[in-house]
């Protein structure tokens, strides 16, 4: 049978791995083709929600990932002129589920355990395999793939592109990416020096007009661990300018002044975009995580909505794949996570952002009073952590038919 063939999986990433193990422990195989010669080492994301660790416990990397990180019960929104206006529990949340915090671990320290639990059930990763297009027909997907021996063809019955914000494969499928590019570009700072001596939690939000940031403490290689400090910073400003050990001292400073210089680790910049696909489907060719969407980092639901696409499509594949529910299953998938990064990821996340960077000083006392109100009545403080955590998403796809 057609579709006895295996699920080609473009990207070798936390999304495409986590599908490729999702598979795997049904006996469906698949065929994960990474451009790069090795898995890459990105130090963006960073951040876990709650419902991301029960999922990747489910597949049998969560534990062993969890021993890696850092647990965050705690984080903090915070005024630049008027230090902490809430502090959120997320122990509030303790009866809905086992992980009741944020865990921090770098994105790069995942997909080798994913890796090593694909390959444990007898799955591989095929580096320095670039995907170029494909073409399908009523049974399946054939990709050319450039691969270090040459061109291949390679037949699957199919495709799925977890190939990153440029995806090759969404191109390939025509799909429109349909959103914005916010003007200014984003700074990450990475330390050593502890910001937990002046306050900060290991996850907070700064909200200011002009200097508004995001801190998140890092395990790194091992104690001390890193803190990453996210700054704006203008489209006029020089790339090797804002790059620069001197760049990153001066920002460090303006945010928490100290006597002596920072331990500076790393700099990076990137832009920021907020893009939803115009279809997650085209046939047998589906999308996922960046391919499908991207937004701005701040409440860290990027690579959470990506794995929680992954592991939504996966549960409706592989009854698809095995002959036993209809190809039309795989529409839900489309439904219920377009919807759940429409309405929360892409809303949240822009929303979240605004609050920060907040010029109006009617409008920004107004709205630091209202987050006061809400951390300080339990109820409502609930609630806000089911949202922000992300269990009202995963909930709210889920009741999507």
């Amino acid at each position: 049978m057609a579709q006895r063939e295996p699920v080609l999986i473009i990207g070798g990433g936390p999304a495409g791995l986590a599908i490729a193990v999702s598979l795997a422990l049904k006996d469906v195989p698949s065929i994960v083709c990474e451009a790069e010669a090795s898995l890459p080492r990105d130090q963006r994301a960073g951040s876990f929600h709650p419902p991301t660790m029960e999922m990747l416990t489910s597949i049998g990397v969560g534990h062993d990932f969890h021993a890696m990180g850092l647990e965050v019960p705690h984080w903090q929104m915070r005024g630049r002129e008027d230090g902490v206006i809430v502090e959120w529990d997320l122990g509030l949340i303790a009866d809905l589920t086992p992980f009741p915090f944020r865990m921090h671990c770098e994105q790069y320290k995942l997909t080798p355990l994913l890796k090593a639990r694909l390959e444990s059930l007898g799955g591989k990763v095929r580096f320095s395999h670039k995907f170029l297009d494909a073409t399908q027909d009523a049974d399946g997907v054939t990709a050319r793939i450039e691969t270090p021996g040459g061109i291949e063809m390679i037949r699957g019955s199919y495709l799925i592109g977890a190939d990153g914000a440029r995806s090759p494969v969404r191109h390939t499928m025509g799909v429109a990416f349909e959103g914005f590019t916010w003007p200014e570009r984003f700074l990450v700072v990475g330390c050593h020096d502890d910001f937990a001596r002046h306050g900060y939690t290991l996850n907070a939000y700064i909200a200011d007009p002009v200097d508004w940031g995001a801190i998140f403490k890092m395990p790194h290689e091992g104690p001390p661990g890193m803190w990453r400090v996210i700054f704006p910073i203008g489209e006029e400003l020089p790339e090797e300018t804002a790059l620069s050990i001197a760049f990153g001292e001066q920002s460090l400073q303006r945010f928490q002044p100290q006597s002596t210089p920072y331990k500076i680790l790393h700099s990076g910049i990137y832009r920021v975009h907020q893009r939803v696909a115009a279809d997650f489907r085209q046939g047998r060719m589906l999308i996922v995580g960046d391919a499908a969407h991207v937004n701005n980092p701040l409440g860290a639901f990027g690579l959470n909505g990506a794995l929680h696409g992954a592991f939504n499509l996966s549960e409706k594949l592989i009854p698809v794949w095995r002959g036993e529910a209809e190809d039309s299953l795989l529409d839900r998938y489309v439904r219920q996570r377009r919807a759940a990064n429409v309405e929360f990821v892409q809303a949240q996340s822009i929303q979240n952002k605004r609050l920060l960077e907040e010029r109006d000083p009617t409008v920004r006392a107004k709205n630091l009073d209202e987050l006061r109100r809400t951390g300080a009545d339990k109820a409502a403080a609930r609630e806000f952590l089911i949202r922000s955590s992300m269990i009202w998403s995963v909930r709210r796809a889920a009741a999507i038919d």
